[in-house]
């Protein structure tokens, strides 16, 4: 997971770049067959360990989602923390810092 945190007057913007195939279940391979569904269904993030967001996304997010939000309250050095799960029971994490905008 790549990630972004910029704090710009008394907002931070954080922007992340999950990899995951994101797939349907509905899509066929080159020789017909079903690809199994794999997808991203809950996302939540953490900020200094204090949860701020929480979504459950299904299969209509995209390949490789591109996920941004804004926080009120974090402070340059502040971590943030996204985590992800898929209905495999997957999962990954990725954190970054708080920077000036």
């Amino acid at each position: 997971m790549k990630m972004r945190a910029k704090l710009i007057g008394d907002i931070t913007e954080v922007k992340a770049i999950i990899s995951h195939p994101m797939e349907t279940g509905r899509k066929k391979d080159d020789f017909g067959q079903l690809i199994p569904a794999h997808f991203i269904q809950l996302v939540t993030a953490t900020l200094n360990e204090k949860p701020v967001l929480e979504m459950q996304w299904g299969t209509g997010i995209s390949k490789n989602p591109y996920l941004t939000f804004h926080l009120k309250g974090a402070k340059v050095g502040d971590k943030i923390v996204v985590n992800w799960q898929d209905n495999l029971s997957q999962t990954g994490t990725g954190e970054i810092l708080v920077s000036a905008g």
